[in-house]
């Protein structure tokens, strides 16, 4: 099969989140970036029904600029067979997919993996506006696949479950926590990446659809106000005056 994953590039969770002055944009300065968890899965998840299948190509697409290249190197060296970059600093998530869909559009996938969202926007709006672009279905959150001949099966959440399906090839699907654990390069992975292609694209441009007004960080927690457990009528009036949960 052959097998587009997307890749975000993404801040570190440990990262302390800072702004520039102005409060316009992320303050990147000393911020270590990863491959995006979600789409990490992904990544694993095609190389493992290639593997089944006995044969295939995974390829990795990024929407960034070059210092997103170390974690592109990265994915190779997990196992996808190549790599590339459209050249762009992703604005929000339609401009990401346009640029992907663009890229996608002859080359004929089988199968598009995405992982359900990035952990820096929390968007998960790619995989569907990807799958509209492409006029392809698109299966959200999926926590099993398997591919036999053009079919494929799987398992997706819903409210209060799961659901199955059966969806035809090609299609694109968002892969939840659930469907395999992330593969950690090793040393031979390593040194066959410094070797395989990572393909550089001009972006195809377009208007912008979304401007940044300001960034701001949650308001600090307040401490805990502790009542007797005879207090019941004060803690009502608290929640319905001060919380406002009532």
């Amino acid at each position: 099969m052959k097998i587009l994953v997307c890749i975000s590039n993404v801040p570190d969770t440990t990262t302390k989140i800072t702004f520039s002055p102005d409060n316009k944009s992320f303050n990147a300065t000393g911020v270590q970036y990863i491959i995006n968890p979600y789409d990490e899965l992904a990544l694993t998840k095609a190389l493992e029904l290639n593997e089944v299948a006995g044969g295939g190509t995974v390829t990795v697409v990024h929407v960034g600029l070059a210092d997103a290249e170390p974690n592109l190197r990265k994915a190779l060296a997990v196992g996808a067979d190549d790599a590339v970059r459209i050249d762009a600093a992703p604005t929000d998530g339609f401009q990401v997919a346009s640029e992907i869909a663009t890229y996608a559009k002859d080359k004929q996938f089988d199968l598009i993996l995405c992982g359900r969202e990035s952990i820096d926007y929390n968007g998960g709006v790619v995989p569907g506006m990807l799958a509209e672009m492409l006029d392809l279905p698109e299966v959200n959150v999926i926590t099993s696949i398997t591919i036999n001949g053009g079919l494929s099966q799987v398992e997706r959440d819903i409210d209060g479950g799961r659901e199955a399906l059966e969806v035809s090839l090609p299609f694109v699907a968002s892969c939840q926590k659930e469907i395999t654990e992330p593969r950690i390069p090793n040393m031979r992975g390593i040194m066959m990446a410094r070797s395989k292609p990572l393909q550089v694209l001009p972006a195809q441009g377009g208007a912008l659809h979304t401007e940044v007004s300001e960034y701001a960080l949650p308001a600090a927690k307040a401490g805990c106000r502790f009542l007797e457990v005879s207090e019941v009528e004060k803690l009502v009036e608290l929640l319905h005056s001060e919380a406002k949960v009532i």
